[in-house]
């Protein structure tokens, strides 16, 4: 699996975080949760701990999903 990656964050005057993913808007934090965030950021690796604070990361199943009969395409097997 690969590492995630493309993933930024700014932190504002106000305390609030802005996290991106490829220049999108992936999520903002603020208050305690913020502050939960850029602790696990300065101590982790960055672009994972972002990837699961927005929930834009893989779970390791989607290749198995891909082939469940509910998600084939009719006519095709």
């Amino acid at each position: 699996m690969a590492a995630p990656g493309g993933f930024t964050y700014e932190q504002y005057a106000d305390g609030s975080v802005r996290i991106s993913h490829h220049g999108r808007a992936a999520g903002t934090l603020r208050g305690a949760r913020a502050e939960r965030f850029l602790a696990e950021v300065a101590s982790g690796d960055p672009q994972l701990v972002m990837a699961r604070w927005t929930g834009n990361y893989r779970h390791g199943n989607e290749r198995t999903a891909r082939s469940h009969p509910r998600n084939r395409q009719r006519g095709r097997r």
